[in-house]
């Protein structure tokens, strides 16, 4: 089937994505700390947890 596209205005140019913004230093600090922060509760969260439940497994013993 023939589809008459003659009366169709042409697409708009195309034109690069804009580049990313840069992080400045106080942004990396920033994040820097948040992911240190996260780092250290990944390790010392399960083994406080654990010692809360070990605390309530010998209350109710």
């Amino acid at each position: 089937m023939f589809v008459d596209f003659r009366d169709q205005p042409p697409p708009p140019p195309w034109q690069p994505r804009r580049a990313r913004q840069r992080l400045t230093r106080r942004q990396v600090k920033a994040l820097a700390a948040i992911i240190g922060f996260n780092v250290i509760l990944l390790i010392v969260a399960p083994i406080g947890g654990a010692t809360l439940i070990g605390a309530l497994a010998m209350l109710f013993r």
